[in-house]
């Protein structure tokens, strides 16, 4: 329990600074806005890229990684249809929906998390890697199709940053190309500041709504998902079709618990949409997951294999 604690109180207390932040003013009226943008057009592609060009793509091809695919696929699925039929949402929040139920924090808890728990992060990068690679074209595809043209939308690899960097990044990977050191190591100062400041501008989100957070309907569906629906899709793949050995069970079951990202609220704000749902599907379902996480490890944890 004190090792996941440790890696949720940098979330919090990022998220809480951002918060005091916004209540005394010192940004300005725009900060939300201009930080959600720098995250979005600068500090999230630096990040992706430098991650992926140092990544071999071989190494999320994996029996495991089936099935965590598989619950993040079939859980995203339901978010969409559930933002559809049940909350009766257009596309583009129906992508939101998609996302913030089954997109999982891999980067800024999943690495941290996995070594305290796992004793090292190699699976939470492969599922670094499917998210950038395989999930985040979808979404943002439903998305620019949900708030463009057509025009816009057939442009949209051309003109949007997180698909330029992840494409780059799998560009120097596959063909082994590498930048010189100045620009590199530029890149990694970039990427060092999206975490946090993803997470300060979700602070900032959270003052002056009123009643602040609340557990709605559609949040409810949401984190439900998130954090019990995917895991235990997640398992049923493991055990009952790949029979997985104990340790890639834990890491699948583990990774597929993790709340959802904060990416999802970054997205929803660079397209203009409503950041409610994302922005509290992400507060409630990383409060719930310090719970079911604890529960994961408890029951699939070395002690009883």
């Amino acid at each position: 329990m004190s090792s996941l604690l440790a890696a949720f109180v940098p979330i919090w207390i990022l998220t809480a600074a951002g918060y005091l932040t916004a209540r005394s003013g010192l940004l300005g009226e725009q900060a939300e806005a201009v930080l959600g943008r720098f995250v979005f057009h600068v500090a999230m592609p630096a990040t992706l890229f430098t991650m992926l060009a140092r990544t071999p793509l071989s190494s999320f091809a994996s029996t495991a990684m089936i099935a965590f695919a598989a619950g993040t696929a079939l859980v995203c699925a339901l978010g969409l249809l559930a933002g559809r039929f049940l909350f009766h949402r257009p596309l583009a929040d129906q992508a939101i929906s998609g996302m913030t139920a089954g997109y999982v924090n891999s980067a800024n808890l999943g690495i941290p998390v996995a070594l305290q728990v796992l004793g090292d992060a190699s699976f939470v990068a492969q599922v670094v890697l499917f998210q950038v690679l395989f999930v985040t074209p979808v979404i943002l595809t439903l998305l620019d199709s949900g708030t463009t043209g057509l025009r816009r939308m057939l442009t949209m690899p051309i003109r949007n940053p997180i698909i330029i960097a992840s494409a780059l990044g799998a560009l120097f990977s596959a063909t082994h190309l590498h930048l010189p050191a100045a620009l590199t190591h530029s890149c990694d100062l970039l990427g060092a500041a999206a975490v946090p400041t993803a997470l300060v501008t979700l602070g900032i989100s959270l003052h002056g709504r009123g009643t602040g957070q609340r557990l709605t309907p559609e949040v409810g569906v949401a984190v439900l998902l998130k954090t019990l629906a995917q895991p235990l899709i997640a398992l049923a793949a493991a055990t009952l079709l790949l029979h997985l050995p104990p340790h890639q069970l834990l890491a699948v079951v583990l990774c597929s618990a993790l709340p959802t990202a904060q990416n999802a609220f970054i997205y929803a704000r660079q397209y203009n949409l409503s950041t409610t749902l994302a922005r509290d599907s992400v507060m409630f379902s990383t409060l719930a997951s310090m719970g079911t996480l604890s529960l994961i490890y408890g029951t699939l944890g070395p002690t009883h294999h």
